[in-house]
């Protein structure tokens, strides 16, 4: 594969990938240090219901990820959704997203799904076509809540 930075292959992440899926993840406005993005590298590489691929560059710094979960909820059953897609800057329109959507839904065939979903926040308009582009429906609009949580009580 080629892309405008150079040839590009995708394989499954590694802990050493974590400093530069750091990197990756504050581009897109997610910043995390190296110690939390190994924390969870750690946990979900572990876990065989997630997926995280890299674009690497034999050139350079990886050039995007993504990750994607398979879960079963109890109104829809089972399915798999893209959970995190990122490509470097410099490098989009390129191909890159392309492999990593591929590599993401050829991880959803292998667990016998026929569809496979993304979440597109509407504060990334320049995502939305790509994701049309690339073969996606969008179903639903929605809105997304968050509470924060007391700690619980330390005493025993």
């Amino acid at each position: 594969m080629s892309g405008g930075s150079g040839a590009h292959s995708i394989r499954p992440a590694r802990l050493d990938d974590a400093a530069e899926i750091g990197d990756l993840s504050d581009q897109l406005g997610y910043p995390a240090s190296v110690d939390e993005i190994s924390d969870r590298l750690i946990r979900l590489l572990a876990d065989p219901d997630y997926f995280i691929a890299v674009a690497d560059n034999a050139d350079g710094p990886l050039l995007g990820w993504i990750g994607a979960e398979y879960r079963v909820l109890l109104e829809l059953g089972a399915e798999i959704e893209i959970v995190g897609l990122v490509v470097r800057r410099e490098t989009r329109r390129s191909g890159v997203g392309k492999a990593l959507l591929a590599a993401a839904e050829d991880w959803a065939r292998g667990h016998g799904l026929e569809s496979i979903r993304v979440r597109s926040n509407v504060a990334r308009p320049d995502s939305h076509p790509f994701y049309e582009r690339m073969g996606y429906a969008r179903i639903k609009t929605q809105h997304c809540y968050r509470k924060g949580l007391d700690r619980p009580n330390d005493a025993a």
